[in-house]
């Protein structure tokens, strides 16, 4: 399938439909604002769309309303990992709409394993203010679904890149990137404090989040501002050493929540035939 290419004002965009409904550039003024799509696979890609959950599941298990549930393994290269980022990264997408500054594309998941139905769309729209990628999911099942979403953007780094965004909690995670405790703070606080996001190495979630997340880039004169709707309001944040590019997800709710981590509600649930949708919005502006 041919990728969809959008163009508004000073940004472009590069949809690759069947990598998992993936974007494989996002520029403004010619410039990588997500790492550009080093090939055709959906782990190479500028950002994808995590639907019905985000992140890992505890040894791909969980139980919902006494039903249990036991997924396989999808990392397409770490058979290792436990199943994560839902279904919507490892299918291939159909375009619905497409035009010269949006275009929709959509998949459905058939009962199995997961054992409910669901179709899930992303929007992605491209304006004089940047972009608006939004996502759905539709539950087809005749049972209630839980259901999680978010976004997996990859953003170029250097040992400059700043990342600034305000939540009350931590995760402190296990060697396998499972949350286990929560550090909570009264107020929203920097994580980072300030310094480059390489002097941090993480694959954990924040929570509690308050206003928009910054990815700064000094030494390129820019900066993106990820505005994610109110039901996003944890960030995964991914930072692996030697390497030239770190991830900020907007995601509803912290890794493992199917299992339910601090014996919260931890996740949305969907009645038959009910849909929910999410969205962030991402402006580029020159810091020059």
């Amino acid at each position: 399938m041919d990728r969809i290419n959008l163009a508004s004002g000073d940004y472009s965009l590069s949809i690759n439909p069947e990598a998992g409904g993936s974007l494989a550039a996002f520029r403004w003024r010619e410039r990588d604002v997500m790492r550009p799509a080093a090939g055709g696979g959906v782990l190479d890609s500028s950002c994808f769309p995590l639907v019905p959950f985000s992140n890992r599941v505890e040894e791909s298990r969980f139980q919902f309303r006494g039903t249990k549930v036991h997924l396989e393994p999808n990392h397409p290269s770490a058979s290792h990992e436990p199943v994560l980022h839902g279904f919507g990264w490892t299918s291939p997408w159909s375009v619905l709409e497409a035009g010269a500054h949006s275009a929709t594309i959509g998949f459905h998941h058939p009962a199995g394993d997961w054992p409910w139905p669901f179709t899930a769309t992303a929007t992605y729209e491209l304006s004089a203010f940047g972009l608006r990628a939004s996502l759905s999911v539709a539950n087809e099942s005749d049972n209630p679904m839980p259901a999680g979403l978010g976004f997996h953007p990859y953003f170029p780094r250097t040992s400059q890149t700043l990342y600034r965004g305000l939540h009350t909690g931590e995760w402190q995670v296990d060697g396998a990137c499972l949350p286990r405790t929560l550090s909570h703070r009264e107020r929203a606080m920097d994580w980072w404090e300030g310094k480059p996001v390489g002097t941090r190495v993480v694959d954990t979630v924040y929570t509690g989040r308050e206003g928009p997340l910054q990815i700064l880039w000094p030494d390129r004169g820019m900066e993106a501002i990820v505005t994610p709707d109110d039901a996003l309001d944890c960030t995964t944040v991914y930072v692996p050493e030697n390497e030239d590019f770190s991830c900020v997800e907007p995601v509803s709710h912290a890794t493992d929540a199917l299992n339910g981590k601090a014996g919260q509600e931890p996740m949305r649930v969907l009645e038959p035939g009910e849909e929910w949708s999410v969205a962030m919005a991402i402006e580029v502006r020159s810091l020059i």
